[in-house]
Formats: C-alpha cells, structure tokens, sequence
C-alpha cells in the first residue's frame, strides 16, 4: 500500500475513532474570501471565518418553535431541490442546521452562524427565521461537479433598515393574473421585500370580487378597447381594437394572500376613493355625483366623475366593501388611493354645493378630507389603519395639471392615524407630515415610479434613493416606515412589458429598504445582481438586460 493510501486510511480510522468519544470528526473544506461572499440585499454585518461547512446526504435540520418549523421545512424541501440531497427536519436545537429561538432579536432581525461543524439560525419570528434561511440559500456554493456543496463559515448580524420595503402592481389597467403575481411574490420574498401593494380598482377596470355587489365585475372589470402608447404615451389618440377584462375571485385572493404570507410578504389592497372611480361607477350609476351612465373608459389618464360623498348610500357602499376587504385580507393597513381627484364636478353639483353650505365646508379639499376622516374612523373602529397618497392631506401638490392647479388647499386636519403614502410635491411636505407625527411611506415619482424609463429613473438612481428626506431631524426618522416603487401600467400590457419595467430595478429598491446607508456599495451590487439575473434567466424573466456592464 502506498503512502497516500495509508494516509488516507488513518484518516478515516481516526475519525471512526473520534466517534466513540465526540460528536463526530469534521471535515475541513476551503475558505472563502470577501469577494466570494455575494448576498442581495447587503446585510448590515458580516465576520469571515476559515473553512466552510460542507453538506451531505441525510443531514438533519432542527427547529426551536411552531414559528421555525415551516421555515425549516421549506428549507429541507429548497436544499434538496438544488443539491439533490435528501434532508429531514425535526423538533429541537441540535440539528446539522438549527433554527434557535432568541427573543431579544427584532421583528425581522436574525443571526446566521455558519462553522465546519453546523449552522445556526437565531430569530424571535418567523420572518426572522425566513431572512435567515434566504440569506443561507444565497451562500450555497458548489466549486466542481466533484466538490461538496459548501456554505462559508461567517456570523451574519442582520436587520432591515426599515420597516415597510413594498412593491405595487397596479392591476386595474391590465389584468395580469394570478400566477403572475406568485412569481412577482416569489422575487419578493428573496429580495426581502414584505409589503405587496395591489393596486386592484381604478378608472380603468375592477379588479376583486365583492360579494355584494357583483356588477362592480360584471361590468366594472371588462372594457371595450384599451389606449395604446405607439410612443406617444398620453398624448396618443391610438387604440389596441382589442377588450380586456379580467378580475380575482375571492378564493383566489384568499389563496394568493395566504401564499404572500408564508414569505413573510403582507398584501396592502388599495380600493380608490372617491376620485379614479369610473369602473365603480360604471357598474353603479348612483355612485357617481353627476347622475351619468358611463362605461369603463377605454382612454387612461384622469377621469371625473368621483363617489357622491354627500350620499349615505355612497358611504354605505365604501363601508361595505371595506368589510369584505377587511375579511380577505388581514393587514393592518388598507390603502384608500386619494390621489388626483377632479374637483371640478363636485363644484358643479347643486346638492353637492348645498350640503357643503350647511355642513360648514368651504371647499372641495376639506370635502374630500372630512369623507376621508370618516372612513378612517370606520377603518379604526375594524382594528385597521387607514392609508392614502399624499393628495388626503389637502395640499395642492398639482400645479402642473391645468384642472387641478387653481384648487384651494383645505381647511381641514387629516386624521392623526392615517400613513400617508408620498409620491408628489415638495419634500419638505413629507418632512412636515412626519415632525407632526404622521406615519409616512416614501414613494417620491421621480425616483421610484417603475413606469419611469431607464433614462428617467437609471439603475443608479433607483439605488441612491433615501427614503429620508434631507434634514430630517433623527427624532423624527422613525416616522418614515420605508419605501415603495409603483408598476403603473397603463403601457405594460404583457406581463414581459411589466418584467423589463421592474428588472432590475426592484432589486436596487430592495437595497435600499433593508442595507443601512453606510453597507451599501453600488459597484458590489451590480457584481451581486449579475448572479441574481442568472436566476431570472433561468425563470425567463425579462429583465433589461444592458443596464449592468
């Protein structure tokens, strides 16, 4: 027998000896350097160790708690796809990868401990333990068809820089359907995203199924023809000849928010009120304030009529689709629009004007704000939080709109309990809003609206954002819950249109909500993202594909 040999099996018989007196002896594999170490989004802190952990058939994951058990399940089931070694899991602390339990962790905060002997994930939630699991599936490497599957040996301290990363789809212009919106949530979840907001009612189309008025579908959610860019965008006069329609039954909506909530993603519906209300009032004429059958418009952009806010029955039927959407989807927040509303047929109404008089209302934006405290208070009173975009607090943020830049600012305080959801005006009006106390989510148009081309809203834009406005006083930065970036797509039609808009950029923005300031590095980020869009193409995503050399 040669020498390598005998080596080779006095290894072997120390480690058969090593048994009968420790846990086992541990196979050193390779080190890894800094520049080997690639994770999206950037964890806040990383310490490299030597050697790595190097997996094999029949290892067992270990869960503390009921809140790591599905994590760890998911995990085995994700190992095993990709490595094609078979993993079980059981109750405990011990395990080849062990999900522990540590209480003083935050919300969404883990720890990730990797050594040749095992891996440790810590958290005190199950979001918690879901980033941990993210993160670890990310450092899976594999050098050769022969080497072990090998994990670095590194503690990752983690947390999100904020509490509130979202993506929107607005899904009232075109229907996109819900396999779509599971590949969206998918991409979500291992960006570290946790917010889903779904644009779902507007001018366009209706999209969601309300038991108790099922004409908001059968009419509201199917248009004759549809606008078409051809370049010109909103100045075409040019039609697709083609209707579109299309809408989610409630079993579906059940379905797909129970599949957000298993990747830690919350479902945030935005119903629109009381302007961007043609499809409602479509389906229901006596919702509008002029009295008018209409259909769904064919044309996008801004429409008027609004909801008769003066009419109990109106209000009634806001409160009762509420209560449908309360039953569908258990976020804390529902998001009410509020947005651009046309204060023009309000002002022509006769009983609209009269009810104002006798109601001690002097304008349309104190109209629209008493309307949008009353629903916040019925949201309030269902254990909800009321959300809107920024238009609720009655500034005029719109002096480039030739029918909205002579309205009167209101009078009127907006509820103190409303998250106010900025995409417009000055920043110093979010800056005054969050000093006053008021929950803000960030969503600037310059510089998160994925309708936005690549030379509006580059790559490196998207990345520099800071949720924070400029010379906000630290007091006051916990006000400001996060950030959102909004897939408007009156032009995305397919869902390959809508792809190439939010690819890449969705990962930029995902940077942003989670990776302080101070860890974040654009260079790194676009080497990370050339090995994130291996998994798109790999999915067929259709990422813009020039905007990382």
């Amino acid at each position: 027998m040669n020498i390598k040999n005998l080596l080779a099996k006095a290894s072997l018989l120390s480690c058969a000896f090593s048994l009968l007196f420790t846990a086992g002896c541990v196979r050193k594999h390779r080190s890894f350097t800094a520049e080997e170490i690639n994770i999206l989004p950037q964890p806040n802190e990383i310490t490299l160790a030597e050697n790595s952990f190097g997996l094999s058939d029949g290892m067992e994951l270990t869960y503390a708690d009921e809140q790591a058990k599905e994590v760890a399940t998911t995990l085995a089931e994700a190992l095993t796809k990709e490595t094609d070694l078979e993993f079980s899991t059981a109750g405990g602390n011990d395990g080849d990868i062990a999900f522990i339990l540590a209480p003083d962790l935050g919300k969404e905060s883990y720890n990730l401990e990797v050594s040749p002997k095992g891996i440790t994930i810590s958290a005190s939630t199950s979001a918690g333990f879901f980033y941990g699991a993210e993160t670890l599936k990310q450092l899976l490497t594999k050098d050769s068809d022969e080497s072990p599957w090998l994990i670095p040996a590194l503690t990752i301290k983690d947390a999100p820089r904020f509490g509130w990363r979202a993506y929107m789809l607005d899904e009232s212009r075109y229907f996109h359907g819900a396999d779509y919106v599971k590949m969206v949530l998918d991409q979500m979840a291992s960006l570290k995203m946790n917010v889903f907001h779904w644009h779902l009612t507007d001018d366009a189309g209706w999209r969601i199924e309300i038991k108790k008025y099922p004409k908001l579908t059968e009419v509201g959610a199917f248009r004759k023809d549809s606008q078409i860019s051809n370049g010109k965008m909103w100045k075409s006069n040019d039609y697709s000849g083609v209707p579109h329609g299309g809408f989610y039954t409630q079993e579906e909506i059940k379905e797909l928010v129970a599949y957000a909530a298993k990747r830690n993603i919350t479902i945030i519906p935005e119903f629109e009120i009381p302007g961007h209300s043609s499809a409602a009032i479509a389906a229901y004429t006596w919702l509008g304030t002029a009295g008018k059958d209409i259909d769904p418009p064919i044309k996008f952009g801004r429409h008027y009529d609004n909801y008769d806010v003066t009419s109990p029955k109106v209000e009634q039927f806001v409160k009762d689709v509420l209560l449908e959407l309360f039953e569908l989807f258990p976020s804390e927040v529902i998001h009410i629009g509020g947005d651009e509303v046309g204060y023009q047929v309000w002002e022509d109404s006769k009983h609209v004007q009269e009810y104002m008089k006798a109601n001690g209302i002097n304008t349309p934006a104190d109209l629209q704000i008493m309307f949008t405290n009353k629903i916040s208070k019925f949201i309030e009173q269902n254990g909800r939080r009321m959300m809107g975009w920024n238009e609720i607090m009655g500034k005029n943020i719109h002096g480039d709109f030739s029918e909205k830049k002579m309205d009167k600012e209101a009078e009127t305080a907006l509820a103190k309990n409303v998250v106010v959801h900025f995409w417009k005006g000055d920043l110093n009006l979010a800056t005054e809003a969050a000093q006053k106390g008021y929950g803000i989510v960030n969503s600037l148009h310059s510089n998160t609206y994925l309708d936005y081309n690549y030379k509006s809203i580059p790559l490196e834009k998207a990345y520099d954002f800071d949720p924070i406005p400029e010379g906000l006083e630290p007091q006051y930065h916990e006000n400001i819950y996060g950030l959102g970036c909004q897939m408007w797509s009156e032009w995305t039609p397919t869902n390959k249109d809508v792809e190439y808009q939010t690819f890449p950029r969705i990962a930029a923005y995902a940077e942003v909500g989670w990776t302080q300031p101070d860890q974040k590095d654009y260079e790194a980020f676009k080497k990370v993202l050339k090995i994130k869009q291996q998994e798109w193409d790999a999915l067929g995503i259709n990422y813009a594909k020039v905007l990382v050399e």
